[in-house]
């Protein structure tokens, strides 16, 4: 069931536009840009710590990515992947910063999505219509 809830954030992924690789998914009331078959960012609308820009990453990046763009920090529930919420000043820099790195293949940003599992038979029986 789509959403009715706009998230205003989506200009981050523009740059994106024009790669045949991109693709954009909702992810937990987000939405997450993939490039080359990576999750690399994802843009959450909402309220705090849910209102900015995720970078999808390995915490063995996360001081070398802080060091470049100081605006990042650990997301405060996903300690895994680095933040930026959209009201710090810095937001639009960092954002058509990491924009720009995604695309160049910056090996630090974008994690390898784990693969979904196949749905089961008895899924399969509880979706089918009655005769």
């Amino acid at each position: 069931m789509p959403s009715s809830v706009n998230n205003s954030l989506l200009w981050v992924f523009d740059p994106f536009e024009r790669n045949e690789t991109y693709l954009r998914r909702r992810m937990f009331g987000s939405e997450a840009a993939y490039v080359n078959g990576r999750q690399c960012l994802a843009v959450i609308d909402r309220d705090a710590p849910w209102d900015g820009l995720l970078v999808c990453t390995s915490r063995e990046h996360h001081t070398s990515l802080m060091e470049e763009m100081p605006a990042l920090r650990a997301h405060p529930v996903l300690g895994k992947w680095l933040y930026v919420p959209q009201s710090d000043v810095a937001f639009e820099a960092v954002a058509q910063r990491l924009a720009a790195l995604v695309l160049a293949g910056d090996p630090r940003i974008g994690i390898e999505p784990k693969p979904r599992k196949p749905r089961g038979a008895a899924h399969k029986r509880a979706r089918k219509l009655p005769a």
